[in-house]
This record gives C-alpha cells, sequence and structure tokens, in this order.
C-alpha cells in the first residue's frame, strides 16, 4: 500500500535514524512525527494536524467547540510545532473569519514552517451569492482569507461543501486559476458523495485542470459510513483521506458512559442536532470496547480511537481540537504505537452496522471485498 493509502512506510524510522545527522536542530523535531503524502501529489503531511474551530468562540455553535485567544493559540501552535505537528486546518467560516484571523497572528514570523489548510463554499454574509462555489464568490473569498491569515498562499484550498447550482466546470476552472496564480497550491474537497468527487476528477482530468488530492471528512469509530463509498473511490483515485471530528462528535472522550449524564463540558449539549446521529446503544457497544483495550494497552480511549484511524486505507491525516494545552497533549499520543490486528478486529466488530443498499448486496459477491 502507497503511503497516501493511509500506512505508515516501514522504513520511517529507519530512514528518520539515518537523516537525523544531515538535518539541522531546528528540524530534528519533525522526525518525531510521521508523515504521509497527500493522495495524487508531490506534498507530505504529518499524520496529526490542528484544527482551529476552537479559535475564537464566536457564536453559541463555536462558543461550544472552544474560545482560545491568540495568547493560547500561540502557545498550542508552539506545542504543535515542538511536536512536528505543522500543519493548520481552519476555514472561513469558523468564528465569521475570527479563527483565520487568530491562526494568522498564531503563525506570525514563521509562515514557511507551516502548512495551512481552509475553506470556503458555506455563507459569510447575507446575499445570494455570499456563500457556494461560484467563481463570483470564491475568488473573493480567498483573497478574504488570505488576508485574515495573512499570508500570500494557502498549501490547501478545501470546498467545504458540494455547491450543486454551480456547474462543476466552473468551480474546477476557478480553482485552476487560483493555483495558476499562485494563491493556492493544492486543491481539495470536503463532505462530498462520491458521484460529486469522481464528476470533479473527471473534469479535471478532460480540461487538464488542477485536481483534488484529498477529501476532507467525518470518519470514527461511530460513524463508517465513509467506508462504502468514498473510501473505495479514494483507494481507486488516489485521493487521499483528512478526518474531521474523529472522536465522532465529542462522543469518544472515554467520559460518555452508560447510566452517566453527559459531562459539565461538552459540545454536544448545544451542537448534538448539527452533528453526527449516533444511536446510544451502539455507542456505548463501542466504548465497551475500548474499555476492554485501553485496560489492555494502558491507552485512553481517544488514543485508541485516533490510533484506529491512522492504520485505515487513504488515512493520511487526521485533525485534532483541543481547548487547551493539555487536552492536546493528551491526543499527541496517539502516534508513536500501533494497536495489534487482534485489537483492530475487535474494535471494528464491535463498530460494524448493517449497511444500506447496493452495499449489503455488493458485498456478497467476492470480486467486491471491503477496503479494509
Amino acid at each position: 500500500m502507497p503511503e497516501w493509502g493511509g500506512h505508515s512506510c516501514p522504513l520511517h524510522s529507519t530512514l528518520a535514524a539515518q537523516t537525523t545527522s544531515h538535518l539541522p536542530a531546528s528540524h530534528l523535531h519533525l522526525l518525531l512525527m510521521e508523515f504521509r503524502q497527500l493522495g495524487y501529489s508531490g506534498l507530505k503531511v504529518p499524520v496529526l494536524s490542528f484544527g482551529t474551530g476552537t479559535f475564537g468562540g464566536r457564536g453559541e455553535f463555536f462558543q461550544a467547540w472552544g474560545n482560545s485567544d491568540v495568547k493560547e493559540a500561540t502557545r498550542l501552535v508552539d506545542i504543535c510545532l515542538d511536536a512536528g505537528v505543522n500543519f493548520f486546518d481552519t476555514a472561513d467560516v469558523y468564528s465569521q473569519g475570527a479563527s483565520e484571523e487568530i491562526l494568522g497572528k498564531a503563525i506570525a514570523g514563521r509562515r514557511s514552517q507551516v502548512l495551512i489548510s481552509t475553506k470556503a463554499t458555506f455563507a459569510m454574509g447575507d446575499g445570494p451569492n455570499d456563500l457556494g462555489s461560484s467563481r463570483h464568490h470564491l475568488i473573493p473569498a480567498c483573497e478574504a482569507s488570505l488576508r485574515r491569515l495573512n499570508t500570500d498562499y494557502i498549501d490547501l484550498y478545501h470546498m467545504h461543501g458540494f455547491d450543486a447550482q454551480t456547474p462543476i466546470e466552473e468551480t474546477i476552472k476557478t480553482l485552476d486559476t487560483l493555483v495558476q496564480s499562485g494563491k493556492v497550491r493544492y486543491i481539495a474537497c470536503s463532505n462530498f458523495s462520491g458521484w460529486h468527487l469522481m464528476k470533479s476528477l473527471a473534469v479535471s482530468e478532460e480540461y487538464g485542470w488542477a485536481r483534488y488530492v484529498a477529501h476532507q471528512v467525518y470518519y470514527s469509530l461511530v460513524g463508517r459510513d465513509f467506508e462504502w463509498e468514498l473510501m473505495p473511490l479514494g483507494l481507486d483515485q488516489k485521493v487521499a483521506t483528512i478526518v474531521w471530528s474523529p472522536l465522532g462528535w465529542g462522543r469518544l472522550t472515554g467520559k460518555i458512559r452508560r447510566g452517566k449524564p453527559l459531562p459539565e463540558v461538552s459540545r454536544l449539549h448545544s451542537t448534538a442536532e448539527q452533528g453526527p446521529p449516533v444511536p446510544n446503544e451502539y455507542l456505548y457497544k463501542v466504548v465497551d470496547a475500548l474499555d476492554e483495550i485501553s485496560r489492555e494497552t494502558g491507552k485512553t480511549i481517544p488514543q485508541i480511537a485516533l490510533n484506529w484511524l491512522l492504520q485505515r486505507p487513504t488515512v493520511a491525516n487526521v485533525i485534532i481540537g483541543a481547548r487547551n494545552e493539555e487536552q492536546w497533549r493528551q491526543n499527541l499520543a496517539a502516534v508513536g504505537w500501533n494497536l495489534s490486528a487482534e485489537q483492530i478486529a475487535r474494535l471494528d466488530a464491535a463498530s460494524e452496522v448493517t449497511l444500506p443498499y447496493p452495499y449489503w448486496h455488493q458485498r456478497q459477491f467476492p470480486r467486491n471485498p471491503k477496503p479494509v
């Protein structure tokens, strides 16, 4: 399996040791973090990235995620870079631009050391053209993100969702123009259906325009729908996976269990309806399996859930958010070790669900094997 397919290179540790003496001291921390190729591109990204949806806290929805100011954000960026995590994910819509602004200030003076991923498509105003993936919206949206981030280029620019009212050709051509101008280096999509992504890739191939190299998706031990259609597509088309909400919208923190109320600090109190639905009994079944493996490994439930994701095909990067330094340091401990094949199989079994049509039917045919 190639690196973009979600498995670490078997030579990673050996090569890291061999190259240590050739790196300046300021870069040695990068050897602590595994890097994977981002789809059909030459870009390498760390397996963990920092999600900055917790920066700003504007509005009830984002306040539930967190409200880091510039000082705290700068400290979190420091910790990330010390650990080799140089990839930061944001979006224009996060706290209505405040997340981008704070990230831009937190990385001031070290832009060349980091990779920035941001997104456009969702509404940034009340007008009929203040949203979507049209040329009219995307060009000023990109310019606004550049200003807020205080940079002249974006490393990875996502379409935050699929715009069914804009011709795909218009969207891809606009993105290609941004790449050709140097304002964007690579393009990606997020929350697409299989046909949305496949048709977009076909348009890129037909006209020789920039191609989506990654797909940012919801994927977790309590949300495996991604495996049915999008993972096989990613394998076939060399589109890497970047995972958002890897802990199931805050459900796999280890604090949610049978017979216990929600913890006092949880985004689920105010954002459960906007997040992925998870039946309680199914969640408890998965948490039971995680508990068993936690006792065996000495790792926390979040660390095990994140490690499971990092061993799935196509996964190049998992986005992790944190309200504070302690939470981020705990999440960092999800790397540097691997679950055993037997432990992964137990988690797979605990989180298995009945597939919808046509996937249950396809699984009966031996020439349509599971992607995992």
